[in-house]
């Protein structure tokens, strides 16, 4: 199997648990306990929450007290995704670390976990674009415009999964190699953002 037949329906999976509440303070529960698994479907969960997150912080009549609150919230799960994304790409360090590397193999522009990040997020907007291609209170041409972006985007899906997993079997065998370079962050750093560090003295 190739992976991202294995990410694809853990991915639709949580979205589909999540929108049977559609609400951003429902508790997860993953069904995985371990493995890849788990962190794909946690992977989607984030994704989906910040999604809704993002949604909700473009009411032009939010409080703005909340809004800051949602602010923060935001700030957190952006923290989180780029940690699991750190984390899924240790899973491919430690899966491929006895692997030859053959003297041409060359470096990819982005790593493994963060292309299956994008792959997460286009499931999601596959989700949204149908849900707004299927409304029954649109017009014919909000309709008929959601179905053209719905096709451009399943084509999206086919050929960014096509592509990681030709990234995938190039690490595999020793084509390509990767490195995990941490995000380092320098605003959620209370050492390095000088708004924060500026507060200590």
């Amino acid at each position: 199997m190739r992976f991202t037949e294995l990410c694809q329906p853990i991915f639709e999976a949580a979205i589909n648990d999540y929108h049977k509440t559609d609400n951003v303070d429902t508790p997860i529960q993953n069904p995985y306990t371990s493995g890849i698994e788990r962190d794909l479907y946690l992977k989607a969960w984030i994704d989906t929450v910040q999604w809704h997150f993002e949604d909700i912080i473009r009411d032009p009549e939010i409080n703005p007290a909340e809004a800051l609150t949602l602010k923060r919230r935001i700030d957190k799960s952006n923290q989180d995704r780029t940690d699991l994304v750190e984390r899924i790409d240790s899973y491919f360090l430690t899966l491929y670390k006895n692997v030859s590397i053959q003297s041409n193999a060359t470096i990819n522009t982005e790593s493994p976990a963060w292309a299956i990040d994008r792959l997460s997020i286009l499931a999601l907007k596959i989700y949204h674009m149908r849900e707004q291609a299927e409304r029954t209170d649109a017009s014919a041409e909000h309709l008929e415009r959601c179905k053209s972006k719905l096709q451009v985007l399943l084509e999206q899906q086919k050929d960014l999964s096509s592509a990681i997993d030709t990234l995938l079997d190039d690490i595999e065998h020793g084509r390509k190699y990767m490195k995990v370079y941490k995000q380092m962050k320098m605003y959620n750093d209370a050492d390095t953002n000088p708004i924060l560090y500026g507060k200590k003295k």
